[in-house]
């Protein structure tokens, strides 16, 4: 971290702090950017092969030859969904150190001009406390809405519900029946679900407590 005690002019250390704030706003846009981005992608993608999965079962009466597509299609979504909900919370976990960053900033604000800490809104320090009043929240934990709001979390319930299709499919194809496709669907889909959702609790968790 620089030493802002060197001899430097006043302005010149207040441009040097602005130009890097202004650095880590557009990487934040940035993230942003690219978590919506990809979470729209797989919906999109997700949505295009529903369609085609549709089509399929009506031109083959919900046959072998539409059990056979799906078999091939479905796997491929969850492993996009799942390549997903991971890049999701990898930039969950940037964006909390990018805020981190523009926390250590003001505070380098404040040092030169002290006075001014009345007119800043955002925080300054870089506990949880710091970071929640950034995100407009002024709190000194983690809300619950931090994990429910969480587009990698969005994404995995999608994902687990693949999932469960996929297991209540194979099922069926091996003639366990439709009432017992459906218990394995549900059990496989809660399973997945709760696998990814204890993931991305951990690593926002991991992200937040190393403050």
């Amino acid at each position: 971290m620089p030493d802002l005690s060197e001899p430097a002019p006043v302005p010149v250390r207040a441009q040097i702090l602005a130009t890097e704030h202004w650095s880590l706003l557009a990487t934040r846009s940035l993230a942003w950017s690219e978590s919506f981005s990809r979470a729209s992608w797989f919906v999109t993608v997700v949505s295009a092969t529903v369609v085609a999965l549709a089509l399929v079962a009506d031109s083959t009466d919900f046959g072998p030859g539409f059990r056979l597509f799906a078999l091939v299609l479905i796997p491929l979504l969850i492993v996009i969904g799942l390549a997903t909900v991971v890049r999701l919370v990898q930039l969950n976990s940037e964006d909390v150190e990018l805020v981190v960053g523009m926390n250590r900033l003001r505070r380098g604000y404040l040092d030169l001009a002290p006075e001014l800490e009345g007119y800043f809104i955002t925080g300054h320090q870089e506990d949880v406390a710091g970071i929640m009043r950034t995100y407009g929240a002024h709190r000194t934990r983690i809300p619950a809405a931090q994990y429910l709001s969480s587009i990698a979390l969005l994404v995995s319930v999608i994902v687990a519900v693949l999932v469960g299709a996929l297991a209540g499919l194979i099922g069926n194809t091996f003639h366990a029946g439709l009432e017992v496709a459906v218990v394995i669907g549900i059990a496989a889909g809660l399973a997945a679900l709760t696998t990814l959702v204890l993931l991305v609790v951990r690593h926002v968790n991991h992200t937040w407590h190393r403050r």
